[in-house]
């Protein structure tokens, strides 16, 4: 065997250091993702684990981003992204995932079929049922419903949308004129109008099975999704 002469020492040192540099670097930039977990961990048993590995890339990248909307917490992905994720293999029992900022863990949810009849106190991407447009998934609280999750909202975490906002990829909330349509609503929607301080107000909202609040009829703040719910307010017309 040939003998390892100083030169040869200090070249797999460099070598060594500039991978180590590398990783660091890679690591550093890669921002927002979203990744399975390494053994497949089921959401039953993600509380009671001290410590869990990340698969080895992540299932949405910052690549696959096209926005985030931090009202909605909608993800417009681009199309191979989407296809990705509604091809995923996902049991009626959930399939756990990691939501990071450069690898590091900030929460924790799971991938949800919306056939299961198991109920889930977390955050939840519901896998497509179909493919759609525009290619969107959602970060939801609980399932069937939010009424199924207790505990604060992780999804608002300044690092977050911190990385989000750096990559450009951050909307903080859509205005009517960001849609080119409203999504298709199966109970159509729903148009309140009434006066106040000499002017005719109006609110338009998904139209839905329950009665509306006052507070969701009157609130002066616009709620925009790609997806499902809308309720924009007006008052221009004076009398």
């Amino acid at each position: 065997m040939g003998k390892l002469t100083i030169a040869g020492i200090n070249l797999i040192l460099v070598c060594a250091l500039f991978m180590s540099i590398s990783c660091t670097l890679n690591t550093k930039d890669e921002g927002f993702a979203i990744y399975l977990t390494k053994d497949d961990i089921p959401p039953a048993h993600m509380e009671a684990m001290s410590h869990v590995e990340l698969a080895d890339q992540p299932v949405i990248s910052m690549k696959d981003v096209i926005t985030y909307n931090a009202q909605t917490h909608e993800i417009k992905l681009t199309a191979s992204a989407f296809e990705r994720i509604y091809g995923l293999d996902v049991p009626v029992r959930g399939k756990s995932f990691m939501v990071c900022v450069d690898k590091k863990p900030i929460y924790w949810g799971a991938f949800w079929t919306p056939i299961s009849s198991i109920s889930f106190d977390g955050v939840t991407i519901w896998i497509p049922l179909g493919f759609q447009e525009p290619n969107v998934i959602i970060l939801e609280l609980g399932y069937p419903s939010s009424t199924f999750y207790a505990g604060e909202d992780p999804r608002n975490n300044p690092e977050i949308l911190n990385s989000l906002s750096e990559a450009g990829k951050l909307i903080n909330e859509m205005s009517i004129s960001d849609v080119n349509e409203l999504p298709h609503s199966m109970k159509g929607y729903e148009l309140y109008s009434w006066s106040e301080d000499g002017k005719w107000r109006f609110t338009l909202i998904t139209g839905t099975n329950r009665n509306k609040t006052i507070e969701e009829i009157v609130s002066e703040q616009d709620f925009i999704s790609e997806t499902e719910w809308i309720n924009v307010h007006s008052a221009d017309i004076i009398f």
